[in-house]
């Protein structure tokens, strides 16, 4: 099975980096994703819920803020709660953020400080070492 995401939008809100019980840091925001329309129709956007834990919700927290453009790809969640209004049970969707990265340059004035060009959760245990045989057969 297959869950992949990989989205370009603008966030709605400065993230705001929070804790759970057992000192995680995680952050939940949103962005506005274009949809593709014809000439002469009205833009459109959607507004997809997104959620990034450790690492990457430090790193979305100290470098990104209402109105800039981020990349994510991650995977689609569902979580199930009761609503406290209503009593009813609802299903929330949401993105769970693995990469996150600038899609536009930095503008004057408005860095935080020098930020890498992206951020991953992999680790070293994630790759396979290649070894240098075939190198012959590829085009560059």
């Amino acid at each position: 099975m297959f869950n992949l995401v990989v989205l370009t939008g603008r966030l709605t809100a400065d993230p705001e980096l929070r804790y759970t019980a057992n000192n995680t840091p995680v952050t939940s925001f949103s962005i506005a994703v274009s949809r593709r329309y014809k000439a002469g129709e009205e833009a459109q956007a959607d507004f997809i819920n997104i959620v990034a834990w450790r690492q990457t919700a430090e790193f979305v927290t100290k470098y990104f803020q209402k109105g800039s453009m981020i990349g994510i790809e991650g995977s689609i969640q569902t979580r199930r709660y009761v609503d406290k209004e209503t009593g009813k049970n609802r299903t929330a969707f949401e993105v769970i953020a693995n990469n996150v990265q600038f899609v536009e340059s930095k503008r004057d004035g408005s860095a935080v400080g020098e930020a890498p060009a992206s951020f991953s959760n992999a680790t070293a245990g994630d790759f396979t070492a290649l070894s240098g045989e075939g190198d012959e057969d590829l085009p560059f």
